[in-house]
């Protein structure tokens, strides 16, 4: 058996670097996330009147389903209200999506307002504050600040 053993001190400590003298890598972001969802009128509703979504793309996909796409404000990565077939069973659930916040006891404080419904108030970890939350679907979120 032929084993192969690379030399630790010659690989290079930053990967970005390396990929880019290489010519890059081939994925450059995460474009869009699906979150799946009973009602997808409900689930619009949610998403761009109590979290401030906006509406990128909403047609006909099939007979049963739209695509539906939400744009985060100031955020590349885009949100789809979709389930795809054989995948309900994921409605109502973790979802292990984390939302960016600048301050959540504000964010906190604003959706709660909207009648967005969270497990608890804020908590406060070395790591940062976050706070869970659900939408109209049930699926469960966090909502984090790197900082505070």
């Amino acid at each position: 058996m032929d084993k192969t053993f690379v030399k630790l001190d010659a690989l290079p400590l930053d990967r970005a670097a390396a990929l880019s003298e290489s010519g890059g890598t081939m994925i450059n972001q995460i474009k869009f996330v699906t979150i799946p969802v009973r009602d997808q009128k409900r689930a619009l509703d949610f998403y761009t009147e109590k979290l401030g979504f906006t509406i990128i793309t909403d047609q006909p996909f099939n007979g049963k389903q739209r695509w539906i796409e939400l744009r985060i404000p100031k955020a590349e990565t885009r949100v789809t209200l979709f389930t795809p077939e054989g995948q309900e069973g994921r409605i109502g659930s973790f979802s292990g999506i984390s939302y960016q916040c600048e301050d959540v006891e504000q964010t906190y404080g604003e959706l709660s307002a909207r009648g967005v419904l969270f497990d608890a108030p804020p908590k406060k970890e070395p790591w940062g504050t976050f706070a869970a939350f659900k939408d109209s679907e049930g699926n469960s979120f966090v909502l984090s600040a790197s900082k505070g």
